[in-house]
């Protein structure tokens, strides 16, 4: 959509005070930790457009709050999966070579969207070390949370999930579905019988670069929006923006999807 047509698709004038103001009905609040999943262009035009956005948040969430977004970096990872570019087969080993290596400042986010891009340039964003499924973070708790990230353990109980999921967080959708609940691979992480495919990414390793290889758990985000439709709790439904959105609390939807992964095993 051009940014015409997103102005002529908005009915009024938005702005990071309209924002708060959404936020604030929504029960968004000073304190609360939140991860947002994001869509700018399905909230029409804003004034200031992503920067807008998260200033709005932040400062209705406040540095006593916590505020953290997914920012993988899914082009730090083995070619042989890539699909969407394809690389040529001749080329793989040259990239696992010649890749460089993740850093949290300067390593882009891949299909995290612009709210999350513009996240990432805070200065007081905090980036986990994972080099293909990383967090950031922004308020009381990034710092803790955002500490530690095995390689091998992207979303599980080595992850910022796993601490996360000791809190009262809340997962805030803005324009997306279910199927981008980074938190859902937390109860794919924590089935007895998940399964792995072999893995690798370009990271610093005692002060040189090197082609990391590690398993990683094999998960499926498609089934997100089945375990959210069987969920019997409280999904809260409203507008932020011109945009949908769902608010829930994480750790009630991870436990209930852990069961649901449990009693429907994929055929």
């Amino acid at each position: 959509m051009t940014e015409l047509m997103s102005i002529l698709n908005t009915p009024e004038f938005q702005s990071k005070k309209s924002l708060k103001r959404q936020l604030n009905e929504l029960g968004i609040q000073k304190g609360d930790q939140i991860m947002v999943h994001s869509s700018l262009k399905s909230m029409g035009w804003i004034a200031g457009g992503a920067q807008a956005v998260v200033e709005a948040l932040m400062e209705t969430v406040t540095d006593s709050g916590t505020i953290v977004m997914p920012s993988q970096s899914a082009d730090n990872s083995d070619p042989v999966y890539w699909m969407e570019p394809p690389i040529p087969e001749n080329w793989h080993a040259d990239l696992r070579g010649n890749l460089p290596a993740y850093d949290p400042h300067l390593t882009p986010l891949r299909g995290m969207g612009k709210i999350a891009e513009c996240f990432h340039r805070h200065p007081s964003t905090i980036r986990s070390p994972h080099p293909s499924h990383s967090f950031m973070a922004w308020g009381a708790d990034a710092a803790e949370w955002m500490r530690n990230h095995p390689v091998e353990d992207s979303f599980g109980e080595g992850s910022p999930l796993a601490k996360m999921m000791k809190a009262e967080v809340k997962i805030l959708f803005i324009g997306v579905g279910f199927d981008s609940c980074t938190a859902l691979h937390y109860a794919e992480f924590a089935q007895d019988d998940r399964t792995t495919s072999p893995q690798g990414a370009a990271i610093m390793l005692n002060g040189e670069r090197v082609w990391q290889r590690f398993e990683c758990v094999d998960m499926d985000s498609d089934r997100f929006p089945e375990i959210a439709k069987n969920f019997h709790g409280d999904i809260k439904i409203d507008k932020l923006g011109q945009a949908e959105v769902k608010l829930v609390y994480m750790r009630p939807l991870v436990e209930f999807g852990i069961e649901w992964l449990q009693e429907n095993k994929k055929q």
